[in-house]
């Protein structure tokens, strides 16, 4: 996936201190996907949040895999 359209994922550095959340409702997308990674189903998510649709669920889930698409780079430290 080259290019993605997330557009229920907001980043504004002056909230949350600038992670991705959803609908700039604060809250971060890693809440929801944390909540998720623990066994509650989206549902389980919503009822937490009641100001959530689950289209904003899914997007996060979308959003986590094209993340995870991404080419990772690791850095190792100089030697000395």
């Amino acid at each position: 996936m080259a290019t993605a359209t997330f557009d229920r994922i907001t980043v504004d550095p002056v909230q949350c201190d600038g992670q991705p959340c959803i609908r700039a409702l604060r809250i971060p997308v890693q809440v929801i996907l944390r909540l998720l990674g623990n066994g509650k189903t989206p549902a389980e998510v919503a009822a937490i949040y009641p100001e959530l649709e689950l289209a904003d669920i899914q997007q996060s889930m979308k959003y986590a895999a094209w993340l995870a698409s991404e080419k990772t780079v690791i850095l190792t430290g100089s030697s000395k």
